[in-house]
């Protein structure tokens, strides 16, 4: 039972911290403008620990990689946390170490992807309902290059953008996909 509520207690922590990250990422590869109050909580909550990374991080192709490796790092050892109370054997130590990454992966994908999923989400709310509200150009900004490509393909219908819901599902299946390629990660890790 403890091990279930250090389990949540650090599971609800790391996954905020990394939200904030992959939001940094994202808000940073878009270009979108931080001079905003959600912009300035998201600086606010990472720079403890993005400002350090760049020292050894560097940019790659214009993306921060200062803000997208510590993501992936602290779900790496939130896998692994999770593992260790969950007391699940472990193998040989590379087998470990590359099924463990490999997990921590998958678990920065499936967060980006609920992430894109709020923003398109939300962004498609604020349209509807308030067009001008001060936070939708922040999320429509971050949704439009991920509905960019759908709004290609399907017309509106009756002045209607339907794009949002295609690629809402189209996340739900790749959260699907993903949830199968965990199985793959688990024999490096106890050796089978």
């Amino acid at each position: 039972m403890f091990g279930n509520i250090l389990l949540l207690i650090v599971n609800t922590a790391v996954g905020f911290v990394t939200l904030m990250l992959l939001a940094r990422f994202f808000m940073q590869w878009q270009r979108v403008s931080f001079r905003n109050q959600i912009g300035q909580f998201v600086v606010a909550t990472t720079d403890w620990l993005v400002r350090p990374m760049r020292r050894f991080i560097p940019g790659l192709f214009g993306l921060d990689m200062a803000s997208l490796v510590p993501a992936w790092a602290l779900q790496t050892l939130l896998v692994y946390l999770e593992l260790a109370l969950r007391g699940v054997p472990m193998g040989g130590v590379l087998g470990v170490i590359l099924g463990l990454l490999g997990l921590g992966l998958l678990e920065v994908i499936r967060l980006a992807i609920y992430l894109v999923f709020a923003v398109v989400l939300i962004s498609a709310v604020l349209s509807w309902v308030s067009p001008h509200a001060p936070a939708a150009s922040l999320f429509h900004g971050l949704a439009a290059p991920f509905l960019r490509p759908f709004r290609r393909m399907i017309p509106l219908v009756a002045n209607v953008d339907l794009s949002p819901l295609v690629l809402l599902l189209v996340l739900q299946i790749m959260l699907i996909v993903l949830a199968g390629l965990r199985d793959n990660f688990v024999p490096l890790i106890v050796g089978v």
